[in-house]
């Protein structure tokens, strides 16, 4: 499912227009980046929460050439399943 289809899910689901479907959609990726940004967890309760992880900084090598490489420390975002989506799959 892509952006698009998940747009007419919410639509059809919510009974609303598509373009408030969009605004709500785009509204709450914004809400859940800033507060990600801000080192918060994103817990919704029986579908999951989304973190940021940390990755420590390690040496790699540039496939093109096969040099030693440096690759810096990041943060990443992470997403952990709650039970109710778990139990949904299985």
């Amino acid at each position: 499912m892509n952006k698009s289809e998940l747009i007419d899910a919410i639509a059809d689901s919510a009974d609303v227009s598509k373009a408030a479907a969009g605004r709500a959609l785009e509204a709450t990726v914004d809400a859940v980046k800033k507060a990600l940004k801000k080192g918060d967890i994103v817990t919704l309760v029986g579908f999951g929460s989304f973190y940021v992880g940390k990755r420590a900084a390690r040496s790699g090598r540039n496939p093109r050439t096969g040099a030693s490489i440096k690759i810096k420390a990041a943060k990443v975002p992470k997403f952990r399943a709650g039970k109710g989506l778990k139990d949904a799959l299985n």
